[in-house]
């Protein structure tokens, strides 16, 4: 690859990642366990919380209509319409609110969540614990898409998506919607998208992204001519994600231990059985953090301080998922053979990964750096080697017993 065409490349990659990191924040880094408390405290007075900044779309008397319609329906349907921004408390993304929030209502097994999207304002998402009984993705999904509601406002989608959980046909409801969306016109934006939305991004990440799709392609081809040993894809662009990747989840695990750290201080000592557990594991998790390396032990912070969070509540959860636990907690335990074995694992997975193996495909993995160099899933390392790899972030062992004989043996 010739000077002038990696010089380009970088300076694209600069832009994307800069367009990518720079949207306007409304909480500082690290918020979102105090964010999320305070969401999850709203909603345990009301199953309908809206952020100022949609007063308007959804105004006290339209929350008040949601609220009674999802009291008639019976079901634990909790609606959180916030705006979700890169670099926010929950880094723009409706899968980190969804999980912030459902930790902070632990005495809610079954819970129906519905929230806005991160990437798109006027949209929104559905999650539901422990399993996707009611269909409940699909049918969120669905409500802004049938012909009734592609028009109407942020209230009235909200109102229908509640409908169609209730219905409990979501998968039939949205591919009966999506069967024809070739020809359906274009999301439209109203008049709830909040100030904060990042519909201005687009053509900053557009256009840097298809000129390095372009460049990387054709350095591929010239490479392929000329048996070149250099890359044919640039490693800047995938190092540059990696580091932001680790950048926010590294935010996050700080968030996390100090949130654990408050949450043990303001226990009390008689009512609290579990607050030394939990201790050991604020003491675990913010080591860890001290000493992380990359995503693996950056996971391993949320596992631990999720045990304590578990220990504070006296009522033990599920872990993190075992095949990735950036995905939150798992949803059910189920039974997996990893390749080239015998026996089967009893592991606790999030409700995505579930589905994948029912359909016999290989869930998304977190990964680790192997010895030789390779990167590979991280329950493939020796247990020896890796404590994340001997306790699956809590489905094997607890994680907490697992960084405490391993740092004895240290000794």
């Amino acid at each position: 690859m010739s000077t002038d065409v990696r010089r380009v490349i970088t300076v694209l990659a600069v832009l994307l990642l800069a367009a990518l990191t720079t949207t306007p924040a409304r909480a500082a880094d690290g918020d979102a366990p105090s964010a999320g408390q305070r969401i999850a405290e709203a909603l345990r007075t009301s199953p309908v919380y809206v952020d100022e900044a949609y007063a308007d779309a959804v105004p006290p008397s339209r929350q008040r209509q949601l609220a009674d319609r999802i009291r008639r329906t019976g079901l634990p349907v909790k609606v959180v319409l916030t705006p979700l921004t890169k670099g926010d408390a929950f880094d723009g993304d409706s899968g980190v609110l969804a999980a912030v929030v459902r930790d902070r209502l632990p005495d809610q097994r079954e819970l129906i969540l519905i929230t806005t999207d991160g990437d798109f304002p006027d949209s929104l998402n559905g999650y539901e614990w422990p399993a996707d009984t009611h269909q409940t993705r699909d049918a969120v999904a669905a409500a802004g898409l049938l012909e009734e509601t592609r028009d109407a406002g942020l209230a009235d989608v909200t109102a229908k998506a509640v409908d169609l959980v209730a219905e409990g046909k979501g998968t039939q409801r949205y591919e009966g919607a999506t069967k024809d969306l070739g020809d359906a016109p274009a999301p439209k934006t109203g008049p709830g998208k909040p100030a904060g939305s990042r519909w201005w991004l687009w053509p900053l990440v557009a256009v840097p992204a298809l000129a390095l799709a372009g460049l990387a392609t054709h350095a591929l081809v010239r490479s392929r001519k000329a048996a070149s040993a250099a890359p044919a894809v640039p490693q800047l662009v995938f190092a540059t994600a990696r580091a932001a990747d680790e950048a926010q989840l590294r935010r996050r695990a700080e968030a996390e231990v100090l949130a654990l750290g408050e949450a043990t201080q303001a226990a009390g000592v008689s009512t609290t059985p579990g607050l030394q557990r939990a201790l050991d594991a604020y003491a675990a998790a913010g080591r860890v953090l001290d000493e992380a390396r990359g995503l693996p032990d950056l996971a391993g912070v949320l596992a631990l301080a999720q045990e304590g969070r578990d220990a504070l509540a006296g009522s033990p959860g599920l872990p993190l998922c075992f095949f990735n636990p950036l995905h939150g907690r798992a949803a059910l335990r189920t039974g997996w053979r990893p390749l080239g074995r015998r026996d089967r694992l009893d592991v606790a997975v999030c409700q995505d990964c579930a589905d994948a193996l029912q359909v016999r495909r290989a869930p998304e993995v977190l990964t680790d750096r192997a010895e030789d160099g390779r990167t590979v899933p991280y329950f493939e390392l020796p247990a020896g080697r890796s404590v994340w790899s001997a306790t699956g972030y809590g489905s094997l062992t607890s994680p907490l017993d697992g960084f405490t004989s391993r740092s004895a043996r240290a000794r």
